[in-house]
């Protein structure tokens, strides 16, 4: 049995019905839409697919830091009193 990742449910008939009202009683939450009571699509405020859109970006970019840093490379040697040679 699949799991179903909202507090909200609503079936494909209610979202067709009234999607509006769907929204205003889940508030913030996501709502998990339902196809013969297994979820075939969650609805995500706008707020939580933005937030979930950062912290993806920032994993991802977490990740090519940690890739980056774990290339082989030549440390150079720099002294904050060595003079700058433009």
């Amino acid at each position: 049995m699949q799991p179903i990742m909202a507090n909200y449910t609503a079936s494909i008939t209610e979202l067709k019905k009234s999607p509006t009202q769907i929204l205003e009683n889940a508030g913030e939450e996501v709502v998990a839409i339902l196809n013969h009571n297994v979820a075939s699509a969650y609805l995500v405020p706008s707020k939580t697919y933005e937030k979930l859109m950062e912290m993806l970006d920032d994993y991802l970019l977490s990740k090519e830091v940690q890739n980056r840093m774990e290339e082989s490379f030549s440390p150079i040697k720099v002294s904050l009193n060595d003079k700058l040679n433009v």
